[in-house]
């Protein structure tokens, strides 16, 4: 008989405000901010104001991403989103970690293998090849990658944009967290490793960087699940709510607006709270591989 995995569960409570101001003749927003449901992620509360507009929310079944869709018409706009989530979350020997032939992958896992638009993993396959293709398999490589993206990337706010994908982040040495992401993404579907860009919020970052945030960080198949990693490491594995996953940020962009629209700067908390026994587990930096996702 295998032996169940040790598992933790840490319970966070969230607040996101997005303000907005809107112009003639209105604007239509699609936001992946609600947090996901899946197995290993239990929305425990959360409440939604958007002032009285109705919203449309959407499950994608694949990945568990929640799509919400709004319209406002000209005036002031501001959603307000709370939750208390529990993430249980698994932990592994990162030496028994192997990674999967193509042959053998879930189907819900091979589009993660191909190039897309800020992962052109197919023009980096000469660097990833000679810098990783002879690393010994397993999750010792992903974890050679992400310090190779460490090593060549500095974090520097604002010195990207909406078009800013892998190569250029190589090539500038500089970028935020959805650029690390996006660069160790690409690296990893070069020597045939699924890899997804993965949303959340920047629990444990350094105040210095400025206020709590959206996070973008990566996850890895290997094995039978999917694992974490944070290639900018700006923040703590251990305190991620998943918001929403995809092949890239095109995929899981946190908001995403149409029409004469004034955006304002988000604000966000993230805090620990007690568990239904009493405990408050403080999300701290491990060395055991983590995982939140199956499929």
């Amino acid at each position: 008989m295998i032996a169940p995995l040790p598992r933790t569960v840490v319970r966070l409570r969230l607040t996101i405000t997005l303000p907005y101001q809107v112009g003639n003749p209105g604007g239509d927003f699609i936001f992946y901010l609600l947090a996901a449901l899946t197995d290993q992620q239990t929305v425990v509360t959360e409440s939604l104001d958007l002032g009285g507009r109705e919203p449309r929310i959407d499950v994608d079944p694949l990945t568990a991403n929640r799509l919400l869709r709004v319209h406002a018409n000209p005036g002031p706009f501001t959603l307000a989103y709370q939750a208390t989530i529990d993430l249980h979350q698994v932990w592994h020997d990162p030496t028994r970690l192997a990674e999967v032939h193509a042959r053998d992958l879930p189907p819900a896992v091979l589009p993660y293998l191909y190039p897309s638009r800020y992962c052109p993993s197919d023009r980096l396959q000469a660097l990833a090849n000679t810098e990783f293709g002879n690393l010994p398999q397993g999750y010792g490589r992903v974890l050679a990658i992400r310090d190779w993206v460490r090593r060549k990337v500095r974090f520097v706010m604002n010195t990207s944009n909406s078009y800013t994908g892998a190569i250029e982040t190589l090539t500038d040495g500089v970028g935020v967290c959805r650029d690390f992401a996006h660069l160790m993404i690409a690296l990893c579907r070069a020597v045939n490793i699924p890899a997804r860009f993965t949303t959340g919020i920047d629990y444990g970052a350094d105040p210095a960087l400025g206020p709590t945030d959206f996070h973008a960080y990566v996850e890895v198949f290997l094995g039978d699940r999917w694992w974490i990693f944070d290639p900018s490491g700006t923040a703590i594995p251990m305190g991620f709510v998943r918001l929403a996953c995809g092949r890239d940020a095109a995929d899981a962009a946190f908001a995403t607006i149409f029409g004469p629209v004034q955006s304002f700067r988000p604000v966000l908390t993230i805090k620990t709270a007690l568990s239904p026994e009493g405990l408050l587990v403080e999300p701290r930096h491990r060395d055991e591989a983590l995982s939140t996702a199956i499929v």
